[in-house]
């Protein structure tokens, strides 16, 4: 039996599926049925196995450079910090730590932070409580920051070509200063729902220096805001009128999910779940809330992860190595990837129930992990 995965290339639209496949393997079979009457009919039969093949693949070929593109950055911004910033043997003091995992440690967490980075299911509660409970300890707020780079050459490279649209857009919006322009509208939405996450975060990077060490990311509180969360948006699915499309999008959009994108200072809120739940209040489809969600992370996403960065390259590492590092950058890359795809095609077609009581599901194993003792804080 012939499967292909699906590949997306502007709005969720597949370019190579289970039917281009079907559809394939239904000629095959009718046309060689054909050539068992008719021995006359074989060549036609290649020929139109070999036309249908070769146009499939040339239609997903695109995809699979861009995903190699998009390992082959994320695992260059992986190697830039590990040269700039190598290892000493007795670090200095002040140095960062970032936590000390093998190559198969790092794979797993990067697979984890991918996975879950686009699921409105928090990728920084997963990547705590999935270490601690195979016994590797947290991997510290350093750590996951620069993971999450992966996570945003992934959706660099997924929506490249809607970015290119975007920018070519908003600047002849700029240059003919006609501000109705679809394209530049958006991107001021994406950019004024930034600017809340930003100074929320450089204030509790500010009055919080010790971040890790505080209840604010224990498992209590990991466990409370997934419930939470979960809560809110089943309450979102159930309320949401889904009427406005990507189309339809503007500024305000964008300003009321980046505020609701502030919340994922918390861990265990997800930010994407706390902008796609917004979306949903909005009236928005749930694709749409979806693809806003990713664009608005790329910045949010990237500025933490720099600052991160830069930091633990003035510091130097304390106690990680750089190569398995990038393992879990280049592991989150290809896994980021995967999410964002699957995650636009399934609300195309889906609700997003399964997300709730999967949260809920979540928050109760961290609960009873705590009590029982089994997940330590």
């Amino acid at each position: 039996m012939l499967r292909s995965w699906v590949v997306f290339t502007k709005w969720g639209q597949p370019v190579i599926s289970d039917r281009i496949v079907a559809n394939t393997c239904s000629s095959i079979l009718c046309c060689a049925g054909q050539a068992h009457l008719q021995p006359a009919s074989v060549p036609t039969v290649s020929r139109q196995f070999r036309e249908r093949f070769e146009r499939a693949m040339r239609r997903g070929s695109k995809q699979y450079v861009r995903l190699v593109g998009a390992i082959a950055l994320g695992g260059l911004t992986a190697l830039a910090a590990g040269v700039a910033a190598q290892p000493e043997a007795a670090p200095a003091t002040g140095s960062i730590a970032v936590g000390n995992y093998n190559w198969v440690q790092a794979a797993v967490l990067g697979l984890v932070q991918g996975l879950t980075e686009f699921l409105p299911i928090s990728s920084t509660a997963h990547m705590n409580v999935v270490p601690i409970a195979l016994g590797w300890g947290k991997p510290g707020v350093t750590y996951e920051a620069i993971v999450q780079l992966g996570s945003v050459a992934a959706v660099l490279w997924y929506f490249w070509g809607d970015l290119v649209r975007l920018g070519r857009g908003t600047w002849h919006g700029i240059r003919s200063r006609d501000w109705q322009v679809p394209e530049l509208r958006l991107t001021a939405g994406i950019l004024m729902g930034t600017v809340p996450i930003v100074i929320c975060g450089l204030l509790l990077k500010a009055l919080v220096p010790d971040l890790d060490n505080t209840p604010l990311r224990g498992l209590t509180a990991i466990a409370i805001a997934s419930v939470v969360m979960g809560l809110l948006l089943g309450v979102a699915e159930w309320l949401g009128t889904r009427q406005r499309d990507y189309d339809q999008l503007d500024a305000r959009d964008g300003i009321l999910m980046g505020l609701a994108q502030c919340l994922a200072l918390i861990p265990g809120v997800s930010r994407s779940g706390s902008t796609i739940t917004a979306g949903l209040f909005l009236g928005l489809e749930r694709a749409t809330a979806a693809r806003f969600s990713f664009l608005m992370g790329i910045p949010a996403i990237a500025l933490a992860g720099l600052v991160e960065l830069l930091d633990l390259i003035e510091s130097g590492f304390a106690n990680a190595e750089a190569l398995p590092l990038l393992v879990a950058v280049v592991t989150a890359v290809a896994s980021s990837y995967v999410a964002i795809a699957g995650l636009i095609r399934f609300l195309q077609q889906q609700d997003a129930w399964v997300f709730v009581w999967y949260r809920l599901l979540f928050g109760a194993f961290v609960f009873w992990g705590i009590f029982s003792g089994w997940l330590t804080q």
